[in-house]
């Protein structure tokens, strides 16, 4: 077995990797997750990429207390964290899939 020819095939496998890491990266930029709290009341969309691009309220619920609307907002936005998590996870798998990598490895590259 040649280390040499090992080594380089090594490293054109990661640069592979990395470029496909990269190029997922830039599609949760442009991917979209929603999530909702309070049946509705509240509502986020948020880029795989943890950017909120929209909130939300229904205006019979600006009626209430501001403590409820706070938390909606909270519980809103950390449903679209996760939705958002989820939608990395398995965009970054997918760029690192068909690459030989140990169960466990893929994670290193997000």
């Amino acid at each position: 077995m040649n280390i040499q020819a090992l080594m380089q095939q090594a490293q054109a496998m990661q640069k592979q990797v990395e470029a496909n890491v990269e190029k997922a990266k830039k599609e949760l930029a442009d991917k979209e997750v929603q999530a909702e709290a309070g049946n509705g009341l509240v509502k986020v969309t948020m880029t795989g990429r943890h950017v909120v691009k929209r909130l939300s309220i229904d205006p019979s619920l600006l009626e209430d207390e501001p403590d409820l609307i706070e938390d909606l907002i909270a519980a809103a936005i950390n449903a679209a964290v996760t939705k958002a998590d989820e939608l990395s996870e398995a965009t970054l798998a997918n760029a690192t899939s068909g690459m030989g990598l140990p169960p466990g490895m893929q994670g290193l590259f997000g």
